[in-house]
């Protein structure tokens, strides 16, 4: 079993006296580790130690930063299968899957390197015959990045790799269910060479995170993670006025029209419901089919869910994986158990699989109502929602009474159905004739209570910037 220490000022440090956090694997619940959450001298030491490395490493030219970029991702390429290893055990994931995730890792990691010479600043005309205003680009300083279990690798490097070129350093706080990941990405960032104090990878309860993200020396926290941990963050920077980028909650609707690829769009939703057991903030959550023809759908939609079966991955890749712990499997189990209740019907799925393993089965369930909590709470797992509609407007009506808005899906073959819906759904990302794939030189940004600010993309680079206006009157 392995036992990580937290990586400070570009060493991993030992403490005699810090709590440990067990690490399970979600597919066997085994213990695979312990990790060392740090001690409230480690969160000061790390916040100092960030303080002074920003001030030398934003002197440094833009395309030296790069550099340090380029050679991150050549070590999270040769990592990789170190990597990949420890994510696929601490996540329940395929080994396979789990070493693609370090090698999309490294290649946003790349795509935000080339952003060296394209981070510009604007000249704005002056009143005055004799002045320029100069609007330049700088770093925030210490930014607080904390990232999520279902992702863990790629959305590490998705945060620290935008902060860092632009001039930032970090202070990375992992899920205490996948950190392990986090300390084998910390070994390419030594390899790397990175200087001393400009990324800093630590395990932490909830109030170190809280004594970390209220500091007055952290000047940004940015966040993937739900509502709720949305609201603490908005919580801490209201302390130090620090700005933050939230990445919440998501309920993606798919309509699916008449005239769709009907068994194509059933194919990619099930494969949306069901990558990585359901458990991504862009999945499909709610399906919203033209009356006339749901009865096909239903039966396509039944396919295709009997087809995909569950289990250790570990044992069979193909499988769909686990969910992350228990309570997760408990909480979804009794929000079906309440859609039933409430007049849902079972087409497939819904109950809980003996054995180890925190598995839940892929669950259909049709006869539902918009005001159901199943359609206006995300889920997070592997359970799918189905509604009717009569007209193209009736479905983007219900696909905007919602309090999310992050992603969003429809088939057609109709291209002034798909445009109207593009042209006026409440969402940050609408996806025609396939799933949500988050391209990383777009933008993804949540409307509504999906999040505030945004990832990817020159707009996700430049949310790691703050602005300064030089007026020269000469």
């Amino acid at each position: 079993m392995r036992q990580d220490t937290n990586f400070i000022n570009n060493a991993f440090k030992y403490s005699d006296t810090a709590e440990t956090i067990a690490v399970f694997n979600p597919a066997n619940e085994e213990q695979i580790a312990t990790v060392q959450a740090i001690t409230d001298a480690d969160a000061m030491e790390a916040i100092s130690v960030a303080t002074a490395a920003q001030k030398a490493w934003r002197q440094l030219t833009s395309t030296d930063r790069a550099q340090y970029l380029h050679r991150l991702a050549d070590a999270l390429v040769e990592l990789s299968p170190e990597i990949g290893a420890t994510l696929a055990l601490e996540s329940g994931k395929s080994l396979s899957d789990a070493t693609n995730e370090a090698i999309y890792a490294a290649d946003i990691t790349r795509y935000h390197a080339e952003w060296a010479r394209r981070i510009e600043g604007e000249i704005i005309p002056s009143d005055s015959p004799s002045e320029n205003l100069l609007l330049q680009r700088e770093p925030i300083g210490v930014v607080a990045c904390l990232i999520p279990f279902n992702y863990p690798v790629y959305t590490l490097l998705r945060k620290i790799a935008p902060a860092l070129i632009t001039g930032n350093s970090v202070i990375v706080r992992p899920s205490n269910n996948t950190p392990c990941s986090a300390f084998e990405i910390a070994k390419a960032i030594q390899k790397a060479g990175f200087p001393d104090g400009v990324i800093n990878i630590m395990t932490m309860s909830h109030a170190t995170a809280e004594m970390i993200c209220t500091h007055p020396n952290v000047g940004m926290i940015t966040l993937t993670g739900s509502v709720g941990a949305g609201r603490k963050v908005l919580e801490y920077s209201q302390v130090n006025i620090a700005k933050s980028s939230l990445e919440l909650g998501g309920k993606s609707p798919a309509i699916v029209e008449a005239d769709a690829d009907l068994k194509k769009a059933a194919r990619e939703i099930v494969g949306s419901k069901t990558t990585n057991c359901g458990q991504l903030c862009t999945a499909i959550e709610r399906v919203y089919v033209q009356e006339s023809v749901y009865e096909e759908f239903i039966e396509l939609l039944k396919a295709e869910f009997a087809a995909r079966q569950f289990g250790d991955r570990a044992v069979q890749p193909d499988d769909m994986g686990p969910l992350i712990n228990e309570s997760a499997r408990i909480n979804i189990h009794q929000m079906v158990a309440r859609a039933i209740d409430d007049g849902a019907k079972l087409e497939i799925g819904g109950y809980i699989p003996e054995g180890k393993g925190h598995f839940y089965p892929p669950t259909l369930l049709t006869n539902c109502r918009q005001d159901m909590e199943i359609v206006q709470e995300e889920i997070f797992g592997p359970v799918l929602p189905v509604l009717t509609y009569q007209t193209s407007d009736e479905a983007l009506a219900l696909a905007n009474d919602h309090q999310f808005g992050l992603a969003s899906v429809i088939y057609t073959e109709n291209y002034r159905t798909a445009m109207k819906v593009a042209n006026n759904i409440e969402a940050g990302e609408v996806y025609i004739n396939r799933t949500p794939a988050d391209p990383y030189q777009g933008y993804h940004a949540g409307w509504k209570r999906s999040g505030l600010g945004g990832d990817d993309g020159k707009h996700g680079m430049l949310e790691f910037t703050q602005t300064r206006l030089v007026v020269l009157n000469y």
